[in-house]
C-alpha cells in the first residue's frame, strides 16, 4: 500500500493544519558543480549564435573546454539551509528538515554538522549515476556518518567509471542502510542529450532490475508539468511514493517541499520508505510559468552579491575554467580583464527580466496550459 497526496497552498491555504513539519529535500549550494556543457548543445541549433560563440572562443586565447567548464551556485551551505527553513518555519509556522543535495558530494552537510546549532543537517547529495547509455540523477538521504563519506567516494568512482552490475550493487548497499532514502529525481530528463527514446528505455530497465532498491519518485518543481504528470504515473506504475523537490540552485526557496509528522529526518526517512506516504505541497510560487521562474534563477547566477565573501561576489568569480598554464579549475575572472562585450548584451538582456513590467508582459504572453498544475485537481490520492 502506498498513498501519495499533492496539494496547493494558494487553493488549500489549510491544508498544512495537521501537520507539524516539513521537508526540502533537493536544494544546491555552491559546492555544485553544474556543467556548462549546454551552451554548444544550444548553439548547434543555431548557426549564428554558434558563428558567435566560435568567434568569441577563439579571441579568448585559450581553447574553452565545455567538458571541464562549470559554474556554482550563488548561496553557500549556510545561505542556503536559511533560505529553505525560513521558508518553512516563518512563511508556514512548521518545524523544518533541510537537505542540501549538492551533485555528487557532501562538503555542505559536513560543513554545517560541525557547527551546534545545524550539526543534525542529514548528510545528503545528489549522485550522478551514468547507466545503460544515459544519466540518471538520485537523491540519496542521510548517509551514516561514519560511513558518509566512504559511500560517497564509491559512488563517485562508479560515476568515472560506470558498470551496470555495479550500479545494483551500490544500490542494494544504499537499500541495507534502513535510515538511507533513495529519491529517483526528475526520472524522465534526458540530461545526457542520448535521445528521449533511448533514455526512456534505459529508465525502464534501471526500475525492472533495480527498481526495488528505489524508495521515492520526484516531482521536480523546476521541470515542466506535463513531464511531471509522467512521473508521477510512473510512481503509480511502480508503486512507489511521489515526493517533492525544488532542485532550487538560485536565491528563491524550493518550490515543492514535503509536509510530515516526523520528529526527526530519519522518522520522515521511515514515512516515505517503511510505510510509503507522501504530501508534496506545492508553494505558490510555483504558479509563475516556468520560463520566468528558470529566468530569475539565471539572474540569481549571474547577479553581483557585494556582501558575499571575496573571490564569489562576480559571477565570473563563480564560474570555473582549467587555466592558461595549468590544468587546475580557475575562475574565469583571472582568465579576463573585463567580461566579453557578447556576453555583458546577453546578461544585460536577461536583466530586464528583473523589471515587474517585463515579467507581466510575459505572463500574459505565455499560455495558461503551460502553467500552474500538474492535474486539474487540488490533490490526489493513489492507492494500490
Amino acid at each position: 500500500m502506498h498513498q501519495s497526496r499533492l496539494s496547493y497552498l494558494d487553493a488549500q491555504p489549510n491544508v498544512i493544519a495537521p501537520y507539524r513539519a516539513a521537508a526540502s529535500i533537493h536544494s544546491h549550494t555552491h559546492h555544485s558543480k553544474e556543467s556548462l556543457q549546454f551552451i554548444p548543445q544550444f548553439a548547434e541549433k543555431y548557426p549564428l549564435l554558434k558563428w558567435a560563440l566560435a568567434l568569441q572562443c577563439g579571441k579568448s586565447g585559450i581553447p574553452v573546454n565545455f567538458d571541464r567548464a562549470y559554474w556554482t551556485p550563488p548561496l553557500n551551505a549556510e545561505m542556503s539551509l536559511q533560505v529553505e527553513k525560513s521558508q518553512i518555519e516563518d512563511k508556514l509556522g512548521l518545524a523544518s528538515f533541510v537537505a542540501l543535495t549538492d551533485h555528487d558530494t557532501i562538503g555542505a552537510p559536513l560543513l554545517l554538522r560541525a557547527l551546534p546549532d545545524t550539526k543534525h543537517v542529514p548528510l545528503s547529495l545528489e549522485w550522478s549515476a551514468p547507466f545503460s547509455g544515459t544519466m540518471f540523477h538520485i537523491g540519496v538521504h542521510n548517509l551514516p556518518e561514519g560511513r558518509a563519506q566512504s559511500i560517497v567516494n564509491d559512488l563517485n568512482q562508479f560515476t568515472k567509471e560506470p558498470n551496470d552490475t555495479r550500479f545494483f550493487e551500490l544500490l542494494a548497499t544504499l537499500n541495507e542502510l534502513p535510515d538511507v532514502l533513495v529519491v529517483l529525481n526528475h526520472p524522465l530528463w534526458d540530461i545526457s542529450e542520448c535521445g528521449q527514446e533511448r533514455h526512456e528505455q534505459a529508465l525502464g530497465k534501471f526500475l525492472e532490475t533495480g527498481g526495488h532498491f528505489v524508495h521515492a519518485v520526484e516531482m521536480n518543481a523546476t521541470r515542466a508539468w506535463s513531464e511531471n504528470e509522467r512521473a508521477k504515473a510512473l510512481a503509480e506504475q511502480w508503486k512507489l511514493p511521489f515526493v517533492g523537490g525544488g532542485d532550487r540552485h538560485g536565491c528563491d526557496p524550493s518550490a515543492a517541499i514535503n509536509l510530515t509528522n516526523a520528529e526527526t529526518y530519519s522518522d520522515f526517512v521511515h514515512e516515505i520508505r517503511d510505510e510509503q506516504r507522501a504530501h508534496i505541497l506545492v508553494m505558490p510560487h510555483a504558479n509563475e510559468p516556468l520560463c520566468i521562474r528558470i529566468t530569475q534563477m539565471l539572474l540569481d547566477v549571474i547577479r553581483e552579491y557585494p556582501e558575499h565573501p571575496i573571490g564569489t561576489r562576480r559571477w565570473d568569480n563563480r564560474v570555473f575554467h582549467p587555466g592558461r598554464t595549468t590544468d587546475a579549475d580557475t575562475p574565469v575572472s583571472t582568465l579576463w580583464g573585463t567580461p566579453p562585450v557578447a556576453v555583458g548584451i546577453v546578461f544585460s538582456f536577461l536583466r530586464l527580466l528583473d523589471h515587474s513590467a517585463v515579467k507581466n508582459a510575459l505572463r500574459q504572453a505565455i499560455p495558461r496550459e503551460e502553467g500552474v498544475r500538474v492535474t486539474s485537481g487540488v490533490s490526489y490520492e493513489a492507492s494500490s
